[in-house]
């Protein structure tokens, strides 16, 4: 069954992910199709619920829609603040660097990081405001905006590029969303989603998403080129529950398939939801701050 609707904020998470995870996570939410009715009649869609209360999952006796499937997904991994401790692993080959990580979030949009080890990417941070990034690079004591081709680079390296962690609320324009059936990941029953870019310029013109229908988690997603070739892949795991009965991953995976051995995992540790968070976090002065 096929159900075309408008998608909520969260997949990427991506994908929010680190950016999903490590900076935040984001989902392309897609416009409708012409002329695509639902096979089955679907329920008013739920209003969105409080950024650090969850919503209950839609109904599984039936195939939910688009719109009700990314409702609750947003419910889960949207929230007002957000604080957690990072570790990140690359590898690469036969090479492997770990990382140590600080992350802040505030809301769909705004993230900030700051790495703790290696020595030598100690007081490196970076900051997210909506569709602008930031780095601040200790060694040089420089601020240096991230822009044009250098988005499509690695972040140290890893498989997550810094245009992963820019997907924002523009993508929602760009995508159609629809449920097009079953599928398992890890043993898990999942519903599947397709999301084809109405825009053929964006990077990921077609993406799988595949969420667990108990925990209403995206544990995977796959990007693709335009040509259809796979780009990346992402899945989520270690799902565990929080104050309030909000579910969220804590552990991500990611491979970047035009890379030869390359995987980044991401293992979250620390987690607090609405949490007090200075102001300045969220500033290009606190990027400087000794």
């Amino acid at each position: 069954m096929k159900h075309t609707v408008p998608a909520a904020p969260a997949i990427l998470v991506a994908l929010a992910a680190v950016a999903v995870l490590a900076m935040t996570l984001a989902s392309p939410v897609a416009s409708a199709a012409p002329g695509d009715k639902p096979a089955v009649a679907p329920a008013t869609p739920p209003a969105a619920p409080p950024a650090d209360k969850p919503a209950a999952p839609p109904p599984s006796a039936r195939v939910p829609t688009a719109d009700e499937l990314l409702t609750a997904l947003d419910a889960n991994m949207t929230f007002a603040t957000r604080t957690a401790k990072l570790k990140m692993t690359v590898v690469n080959g036969k090479r492997t660097r770990v990382f140590e990580i600080i992350s802040y979030g505030r809301g769909e949009e705004d993230a900030a990081m700051e790495y703790r080890a290696p020595a030598r990417e100690k007081g490196t941070r970076m900051l997210k405001l909506g569709d602008e990034l930031w780095i601040y690079m200790p060694t040089i004591d420089r601020v240096q905006k991230i822009s044009g081709h250098m988005l499509r680079q690695g972040m140290m390296g890893s498989d997550l590029s810094y245009e992963d962690m820019m997907a924002s609320r523009e993508l929602r324009k760009r995508y159609t969303s629809k449920v097009t059936g079953d599928a398992t990941v890890g043993g898990r029953p999942c519903w599947k989603l397709e999301m084809v870019a109405t825009d053929k310029s964006v990077t990921y013109p077609r993406r799988e998403t595949c969420v667990d229908k108990e925990t209403m988690i995206a544990v995977e997603q796959k990007l693709f080129a335009l040509s259809g070739m796979l780009i990346k892949t992402w899945t989520m795991s270690a799902v565990q529950t929080f104050e309030g009965g909000r579910r969220f991953p804590t552990k991500m995976v990611i491979r970047d398939h035009l890379r030869k051995g390359s995987e980044t995992r991401i293992e979250m540790s620390g987690i607090r939801f609405g949490v007090a968070l200075e102001r300045e976090v969220f500033s290009l002065r606190w990027l400087e701050r000794r």
